[in-house]
């Protein structure tokens, strides 16, 4: 007796044996573990459920993620790129959660030693986002003190040229420090920028320290408006730093400038004296000042009196104009003033003999005839007029200029003069005696024609019925 294992027997068929193990029953905790191993970023769930593409599918994603993120910078990973992923890390939990349901684990044998391994390996990518945040804390570090580095060459340089040519360079460095206390006052680099403030003043006020002194005023006028911008609480003792040598630098440059005969040093004792009006340095200006006055006046009687009278002119009013009273120096200052005015006025006739002497005696007659109308009562008022006299003569006859006039008044030899004009004339006479005198006009006189002059026995004031205006002189 045989037996038919694949035939029909007793009216029934045995159905064939089937192609692949039925599904596993469902099971959350299982789901769990697949999607909490693929949230690792190595699409590890998978390969509990043996779907080896899908995770060769995750180590690419995470690799292209790596190589857009490493080497880490201070900008970071592109937040696309971020976000990107993340999406992709979701849609991994959620797929591999579906195929979990109902796919045995190759191991471990227990769903929930799978969740463990999954929390464990989640320390990866955290860990990993830790220290990539380092590594971008790092990187934003060095890229700080690659930018303060660059500021301090910029200052460096900017020190070996004039500060009009470095003002820019200087700007620009202290906008690099005012950034880093600003933006990133934790960083290593804001930590340093105090010192390098130190640096900067010294570099930038260096020509104070060579006591190149009006050099130093304008680098010493721009220090004193970093405070504006930089603030008071980082730059410390450096936001007053400057005054004192400020006030100095306007005082030695001013006097140095009076000293020379400058025209600018008024600009630089103005400042001081409105700017620190109780500083040591405003304290000095007014002496400078008499000292300045005092040698001027010293001047007039020397060899260039002319040169004297005008530097006088000029520094009394320049003086007059210095704003003394917040220094409590107007009043002394005022009094500077009109004695360089009252010594040029009366230096002014010291002026016109050096041009007579010297034959300018175009120059000498306007001199000498300011002095007569502006001193009616000074004692060398006279000899002044008989200087102008002779000076306007010795414009048409030079050797009449050659000896300074006296103020005699007459001599042995009697002179008389007639005017045959028909209009009023003025004689000036100068020799032993100099001095001038008005003869009206001739009422009944005509001009003489060339022709008549020409004649022989031609006698001007000749003709006895006339009345010719005349007047004696002792010469």
């Amino acid at each position: 007796m045989s037996w038919d294992n694949n035939g029909p027997r007793a009216g029934f068929v045995v159905p064939p044996m089937p192609s692949a193990p039925p599904p596993a029953p469902a099971d959350r905790l299982r789901a769990a573990a697949v999607a909490l191993l693929n949230l690792c970023g190595l699409g590890l769930g998978y390969a509990l459920v043996r779907r080896r593409g899908l995770m060769a599918l995750c180590w690419v994603a995470t690799a292209l993620l790596l190589l857009v993120a490493l080497p880490a910078d201070p900008d970071g990973v592109p937040g696309a790129t971020v976000v990107a992923y993340l999406v992709f890390l979701g849609l991994t939990a959620v797929h591999g959660a579906v195929v979990g349901l109902r796919t045995r684990l190759v191991w471990p044998p227990r769903a929930w030693l799978a969740i463990a391994l999954g929390v464990v390996l989640l320390a990866v990518p955290t860990g990993g986002v830790v220290l990539y945040d380092g590594a971008r804390d790092e990187a934003t570090e060095a890229m700080l003190m690659d930018r303060l580095e660059r500021a301090d060459k910029l200052v460096q340089t900017a020190g070996k040229q004039p500060f009009a040519t470095a003002e820019a360079d200087y700007r620009r460095a202290l906008a690099v420090y005012r950034g880093l206390r600003g933006d990133h006052p934790g960083s290593r680099a804001a930590a340093r920028v105090p010192d390098r403030l130190k640096t900067y003043y010294a570099t930038v006020s260096a020509p104070f320290d060579q006591k190149n002194y009006c050099d130093a005023i304008a680098p010493l006028k721009y220090l004193r408006t970093v405070p504006r911008t930089m603030g008071k609480r980082d730059l410390g003792a450096l936001s007053t730093w400057p005054d004192d040598r400020l006030a100095t630098s306007l005082y030695e440059c001013a006097s140095r400038s009076l000293s020379g005969g400058e025209a600018d040093w008024t600009t630089h004792f103005s400042d001081l004296l409105t700017t620190f009006p109780r500083s040591a340095s405003a304290a000095k200006v007014e002496p400078a000042v008499k000292t300045a006055v005092d040698k001027a006046v010293k001047q007039v009687a020397g060899g260039d009196p002319c040169t004297a009278v005008q530097h006088l002119n000029s520094l009394g009013t320049q003086v007059r104009a210095l704003p003394g009273e917040e220094a409590g120096v107007a009043a002394d200052l005022g009094k500077d003033a009109d004695r360089a005015d009252r010594t040029a006025d009366s230096g002014t006739y010291a002026c016109g003999v050096d041009q007579y002497k010297n034959g300018r005696f175009d120059e000498a007659v306007t001199t000498m005839n300011d002095f007569v109308k502006n001193h009616p009562h000074h004692t060398n008022r006279a000899r002044a007029q008989k200087i102008a006299i002779a000076a306007e003569i010795a414009q048409t006859v030079p050797a009449a200029g050659k000896r300074l006039p006296t103020t005699a008044s007459g001599g042995s030899i009697s002179v008389t003069v007639k005017n045959d004009s028909p209009d009023d004339i003025t004689v000036m006479y100068t020799g032993p005696v100099t001095g001038s005198f008005p003869l009206k006009a001739c009422g009944r006189c005509t001009s003489y024609s060339l022709a008549s002059t020409l004649v022989r026995g031609f006698t001007p004031c000749n003709d006895s019925g006339k009345n010719y205006p005349q007047r004696t002189i002792r010469l």
